[in-house]
């Protein structure tokens, strides 16, 4: 399957460590489905695949065991997760909350520096076109920003994760969901809340993109 990484162009994986390389790079292969759920994963193939070495690529699927998108069976080998669409609703009750959370403290405490990127972002979304993962590209860095933008690290890693898994979901529909696009057009209302300084605005519509998402998904269900 041919997808756009959810990797944001802001963060090369050139400036990251070898391992955060390799977990950035496997990460987006399980979250696009181009590593289909349950499919077995093999370290040696990544290893060639990435141009990493061993050393980094195990510690990327240690990471990502912990993250519930990769399961290591004994004498069985490692896999990727299977999406259980029953932990739709799970997922969903957590990011409710911190979602809103996190968008309410990035419109407090981003800085002049990250009010320009998210202007940058709110000029890319205007000119967006209807290609789905090209969407499911922007949505990710549009997120991961206000994560970011939030400056709390424990915060935006719980976030990373459970955003992860939902995007996997996302794909997973994704040639089936109808309204991707004005899914996605509505961080437009975000990125100007939190852009503003609206923290109780910018929450409000956090949550409801999230509520959102899940209707989305059960519509086709």
């Amino acid at each position: 399957m041919a997808t756009r990484s959810t990797t944001s162009s802001r963060a090369p994986l050139q400036g990251q460590s070898l391992a955060a390389q390799a977990y950035t790079a496997i990460r987006d292969l399980i979250i696009t489905l181009e590593i289909s759920p349950g499919a077995p994963i093999s370290a040696d193939d990544l290893t060639r695949r990435l141009g990493l070495g061993r050393t980094p690529v195990h510690q990327a699927l240690k990471r990502l065991e912990s993250e519930s998108l990769v399961v290591v069976f004994p004498r069985r080998g490692t896999f990727a997760t299977e999406v259980n669409i029953t932990d739709l609703a799970l997922v969903t009750d957590v990011r409710l909350q911190l979602e809103g959370h996190a968008a309410h403290c990035a419109a407090k405490r981003r800085t002049r520096a990250e009010q320009d990127e998210l202007r940058e972002l709110l000029r890319t979304l205007g000119g967006a076109g209807d290609a789905g993962h090209d969407l499911m590209a922007l949505d990710t860095e549009v997120h991961r920003t206000i994560y970011r933008c939030a400056h709390n690290k424990y915060l935006e890693a719980t976030l990373e994760q459970y955003y992860n898994l939902q995007l996997r979901i996302w794909y997973l529909f994704l040639d089936r969901l109808p309204h991707v696009s004005e899914h996605v057009a509505g961080h437009r209302a975000l990125l100007e809340a939190v852009i503003e300084g609206d923290a109780d605005r910018a929450r409000r519509i956090a949550r409801e993109h999230v509520s959102g998402f899940e209707a989305e998904v059960r519509s086709v269900l």
